[in-house]
Order: C-alpha cells, then structure tokens, then sequence
C-alpha cells in the first residue's frame, strides 16, 4: 500500500466528518440559509466539487485559500472543501478594515480568495499590492448579481466549479496539519495567527456533542459569525459531525430568532449575553411558541443572575456557558445546566479532553481556592502561532498553554474566571478584577443596559476604577445613580471613582467589547 491509501483510511480530517455524515444520511437536512435547504448529500457534493475545482487550479496540501464569507452555504462549503484538501483556510473577520485583512492574506501567504460578492470592495482594498493572490472566486453573496467582465484573475463560484466531480477528492494530509489560521484581535500587538490542526478541531467537535448532547436531532441556529472559532469549532462543526441542522442567520435578530424558533422548531441558539437580554425585551418574546427549545448556549462572560433567571423562565429552556479561546479551538469548559444556580458565575468544569489548571508565575501549579494564571492541557491546543516562534514558545512554558486569564478552581472543582490578566485594576496598591465591578452593577441597577469596568492613569491611585455605561433609553439613569449603586455593593476601594455614559460600546466582530479602545480614548479622564 501507497501512503495516500494508508492515510485515507486512518486519518482524522475535519472534511471527512462531513463527508461520513453524508454517508450516513445523505437525505438528513443540513443547513438552512435564507430560502435555500440543503441535505447532507447535497452540502457534500457541493464541497467536493468545489475542492476538486480547486484541485486543478493547483492547490495542494499546505497552500491557504482566504475565505471572506458572512454566515452563508459557501462559507461552510469553502471550509471543508479546503478541509479535505489539506489546503489551510483563513476565514476573515468582517469587522476588519483593508489593511487588516491585507495584513492576514500576506502573513497567511494565501494564494487565492473565496468571497461573496457584497464583500468584493473590502477584498480589493486588502489586495492591492499583494503579488501573491492568483485568483478571486466570487460566490453570490447579498449584493447585486456580479459579472466578471474586466476581471481575468476573478472567477464566478458556479464558472469555477462547473465541470469539477462530486467524487470525494483523494489527498494525502496529515493528522496535525493546519486546518484553519484563525488571527487573533491584535488588541495588544499585530494580530496572531493561530495555527488549529485538524486533530484539534476534530477532537474539539466530538467534544462538545458529548458535554452538551447534541444529536441528530438537534436543529440549532447559528446567528454568531462562522469566522469566529466559537460558533464555527465550537458548535457548528460538532453539529455536521453528528447529522443535526443548521439554520443560518446573518446576524442577530431578536424577532428574526424568534420567529426561526417557532417556524422550525429550533432546539438549540447560542449568543452573548446581551442578545438574551434583548430577546427577552422583545415584544413577541410572550407569543411566540418556544416550546421546542431545550438548550440556550451564552458566551464571553456570566450572565446577571436576573437576566439569566428570566430568562429560564421565559424560554423554558437550560443554560450553558461555554468558555475558552482561540487557542484552544475553544471549548475549555462548560458551565452545565446544573450548576447555573447552584453556582452563579462559574464558568463550569473542564471538557471531556481538556485539562485545567491554575499557576503562579513561578511556573507552580496552585491548589484549589487560590487565584493565578489558567493554563489548559489536551489536543484541543492550538500548533502554535503563525511564524512567531517566540510567541508559541511564551504560550507553551512548562508544558501548559497559558491563558492570559486569571482565576480559580473552587473545591467542587468548578473554575471561577476572575479577569483577563491585562484587564485587573491596579488602584492604590489593591488589584481589583474589573468582572467583579461589572457584575455588582449589573445586578444593582437595572437601568444599566451595557457597562465595563476599566483602570485608567491617576497620579494618586495608578489607575482609577471607571465604570463605562450604556443606559437603557429613557430610563435617565445618571452618573451619580451608577456610583450609588456601587457603594451598595462593593467595598470603598472597588468601587468606580467616576461613571462614565456613553451611547454604544466599541465592539469587535463577534460582540466582544474592546476595553482597550475605552482606555485610550478615556486616558486623560483624570488629568486635571
């Protein structure tokens, strides 16, 4: 036997996850977009076309296609088509300016394009000057219908692929190669590539099906960015790998969702926080059948204890909390159904495969109850970081990936995150975890609609707590109602020394809200 037949038979590649299912249930509905249904036989002839297309156009084991693509049918058949190839996926985070995705094709060293044709504007201001891109292949997109006059290095998806065999593509690729380059924020520094294997997310996507009980049943919507590893490895993937539907969204939508919910007996969402808030201030919220529901996944931080038991209430559903990170293609652990009110705030105990840990900065590992870094084990880890050897080597010291965050394992061996390490305040010779502050005002005032505790110069106390605040309209909340609000909660030196209200948090692509661009645009608060 050759190595190709070896390896086709024994490997672990995510593009053979879709490949089985099809296999399994080639007539199972797969994916929902806007008016389009697809079954699985259908999703994996289209990927495999697309992959043989892109097979005579010479791409090969360890090239990198970029992937521009909102929440569409192409997107997922673009990142298995490349799965099955062995060809490294760079799927883009649309809330990225030219430059920035310019940055990520020439540092990826991508070779071509895959991109939906509203977003062809965005692609061509990253492109310009890069001597590297070969082709751009349009698919269809939201925008008006596109036509490749003018353009010899563009091509039509449907051109592209027309002609190319449903057959499934036979290539040699590795357990541990790149599947994915997923480049980090680059809140801190130029942003990183982080190099996820094949393993990694195969493992990841049998991983959560397990801790969450997903099946093939299961009929989820994916409202949250595929570019993003949440939605994308943490639950999409797993979901295709188990046989169960996807019902695509393009965006948040409180009365979209619902109304999904209703019509197709949706079982699963998932979110952030702020998005069950809205939900449940919908005005259909109350005649909307939701009985369907069994399981409502939330993201990036715990939800206030009031909105989180409202919203059991209202949606007649259970809750889990998903944490990790890019790195860690991104489940670390879950915080399961059982304990959202036996311990509120958690973020829950670690994943099948996943170890977890707590260490100083000695490189010691801490027992239970005491606060240090969370540094994670398992084959959920990331290769490394893309061509940053110093980096890697940093993230992988003593046999742990290290987090960034800070936290602690309690004695039910629940894991408690405290803060991002570069996000604890500094005030007057205390650290003070800024999730801490956030959380006391959540629940204090219910007027508050957003708010984000964040450290800023002081020539008395080094940094000054500073609450940031969105208010609900018209509920003519003041800066004095905010700072009450804390001395009712939180100790004298935990407490914000100022409120600052603002209309609308600076947020990256996946909701998350940038506390950096809040510290530099609020550094001089305190200068006089």
């Amino acid at each position: 036997m050759d190595d190709l037949t070896t390896n086709l038979v024994g490997r672990l590649n995510v593009g053979d996850m879709l490949t089985r299912t099809a296999w399994r249930g080639p007539e199972k509905l797969a994916v929902v977009a806007g008016e389009r249904r697809c079954t699985y036989a259908e999703l994996n002839a289209a990927t495999n076309r697309l992959a043989n297309a892109l097979a005579q156009a010479g791409y090969a084991r360890g090239d990198v296609l970029g992937l521009v693509s909102g929440n569409s049918l192409e997107f997922l058949v673009t990142y298995y088509a490349c799965a099955k190839l062995g060809v490294v996926c760079v799927p883009a985070n649309l809330g990225w300016k030219a430059p920035e995705l310019g940055y990520a094709l020439q540092h990826s060293r991508a070779r071509g394009v895959v991109v939906e044709s509203q977003l062809l504007p965005l692609v061509h201001g990253a492109v310009d000057g890069l001597d590297a891109i070969g082709e751009i292949v349009v698919a269809p997109g939201t925008g008006e219908p596109w036509e490749p006059a003018g353009a010899p290095d563009h091509h039509a998806l449907d051109a592209f692929v027309a002609g190319a065999s449903a057959a499934e593509p036979e290539a040699y690729v590795e357990d541990r190669d790149a599947l994915t380059y997923l480049y980090t924020s680059g809140t801190t520094s130029a942003p990183k590539g982080v190099v996820s294997s094949h393993l990694a997310v195969y493992v990841e996507s049998l991983s959560a099906p397990l801790v969450l009980r997903l099946d093939h049943d299961d009929r989820a919507v994916a409202m949250m960015p595929l570019f993003h590893t949440a939605q994308l490895n943490g639950f999409t993937s797993g979901l295709i790998h188990m046989g169960g539907t996807t019902h695509l969204l393009r965006a948040f939508d409180p009365g979209v969702l619902l109304q999904t919910i209703e019509r197709e007996g949706i079982t699963q969402i998932f979110g952030l926080p702020m998005m069950y808030r809205a939900l449940l201030e919908h005005p259909d919220v109350g005649t909307r059948d939701l009985s369907s529901l069994r399981l409502a996944l939330y993201a990036m931080a715990p939800m206030p204890d009031t909105d989180l038991e409202r919203a059991m209430e209202v949606l007649g559903c259970d809750f889990a909390l998903g944490f990790g990170q890019t790195e860690m293609n991104p489940l670390t652990t879950i915080f399961r159904p059982e304990h959202q009110l036996s311990h509120p705030g958690s973020v829950g105990t670690a994943v099948h495969n996943v170890q977890v840990a707590i260490m100083d900065g000695d490189g010691t590992l801490l027992p239970r109850g005491e606060s240090g870094e969370i540094v994670y084990r398992g084959p959920h880890a990331m290769e490394g970081y893309l061509r940053d050897e110093a980096a890697t080597t940093a993230a992988f010291a003593g046999g742990w990936f290290h987090s960034g965050d800070v936290g602690h394992l309690d004695a039910d061996g629940l894991l408690w995150f405290e803060d991002r390490r570069k996000d604890v305040i500094k005030t007057g010779g205390e650290n003070v975890a800024s999730i801490e502050v956030e959380k006391a005002l959540y629940e204090a005032e219910p007027r508050i609609q957003d708010v984000v505790a964040i450290g800023l110069p002081h020539e008395r106390w080094t940094e000054a707590i500073t609450a940031v605040v969105v208010i609900e309209p018209g509920s003519g909340l003041t800066e004095q109602d905010v700072l009450d609000a804390a001395a009712g909660r939180l100790a004298g030196f935990k407490r914000p020394k100022r409120a600052v209200i603002v209309e609308e948090m600076p947020r990256t692509a996946t909701g998350k809200i940038q506390k950096n661009v809040l510290r530099d645009t609020l550094q001089d608060l305190y200068a006089s």
